[in-house]
Parts: C-alpha cells; sequence; structure tokens
C-alpha cells in the first residue's frame, strides 16, 4: 500500500487541512478487496456531478441513500429470504451480499435526484455556493467604505 506524507503541503497552505485529512482517511478506509459495488464519478457541469452504481438485483427498496453534511452514504441490504434461493448454485458469480459505499461531498453539495433502472443506481449531485460565499472585486484604495446592499432593496443610502 503507499503511503502519502501530506506534511509538507499542510505548511504551505491555509485553510486545505479538511482537504489532506479527507485524502488520509480515504488512503485508509480503501482496502484491497474493497471494490463492491464498482462505480463511476461524472462531472456533468460546472456545478453537476454523477455518481453511478452498479447494484444489479437490488431493488429501491433494498438501498437506503442517506446524505449528512459533507457525507454520502449508499447502504445495500438483501432481505434473509431472497438470500435463500430455490436451488442450489453450482457457481455464484452475481454478488448477493450488502454495501456499504461512503462518498465524501465538498461543502456546498447536495443530492439533487436518485434513480434506480436497469440495475444502476444514479445519484445527481449539486453545488450550490451561497451568494455571500461566491467570490467578489475588493476595490483597493476606495474612498469610502464599501456599502452593502441587499438584493430584494432598491433604495441606496446617500
Amino acid at each position: 500500500m503507499t503511503r502519502f506524507d501530506f506534511t509538507p503541503y499542510r505548511r504551505s497552505t491555509v485553510g486545505f487541512d479538511r482537504l489532506f485529512d479527507v485524502l488520509e482517511n480515504h488512503a485508509r478506509a480503501t482496502a484491497p478487496g474493497d471494490n463492491y459495488p464498482p462505480f463511476n464519478i461524472e462531472r456533468r457541469g460546472e456545478d453537476a456531478y454523477r455518481i453511478t452504481l452498479a447494484v444489479a438485483g437490488f431493488k429501491s427498496a433494498d438501498i437506503d441513500i442517506t446524505a449528512q453534511q459533507n457525507l454520502l452514504v449508499v447502504q445495500g441490504r438483501k432481505p434473509e429470504e431472497a438470500a435463500q434461493g430455490a436451488g442450489e448454485f453450482l457457481h455464484v458469480g452475481i454478488a448477493q451480499r450488502g454495501f456499504e459505499r461512503r462518498f465524501e461531498l465538498a461543502d456546498f453539495v447536495r443530492v439533487a435526484n436518485a434513480a434506480l433502472e436497469d440495475g444502476l443506481l444514479v445519484i445527481d449531485l449539486l453545488r450550490e455556493v451561497p451568494d455571500a460565499m461566491k467570490p467578489r472585486k475588493i476595490t483597493i484604495g476606495a474612498p469610502t467604505p464599501l456599502e452593502v446592499v441587499q438584493s430584494g432593496d432598491t433604495s441606496q443610502a446617500a
């Protein structure tokens, strides 16, 4: 297993501590053989993403999707009676085991939609940065203090 040391980067960055913690935790949590179910992460626009998981054999009632702050958890559990088949399997190549996948989400990312079709679970994500957090232009040497005007306020103080 490859281990990365982020110490030199921590000294030269400001505010990226969480990013390095996520990378280190992911490196620790990702063990060989922990690749079920397979998934894709796709960027569909500047602020739109899609996670697709291959969950063949699972119904929508068997899957739980939980979105918390900066964390998306997808769990699949098969009912007990479904695990017991009518016959004796000679070869089992289709995984029927339960799973849990965790995805670290960036700030202001929310789940927009989830759908299960043809054995693929598709989760659409949107990043919605509040206006207060968006970049703004700072004027150097402004003669008067900057005035804050609310978006719904049409009158301005003189």
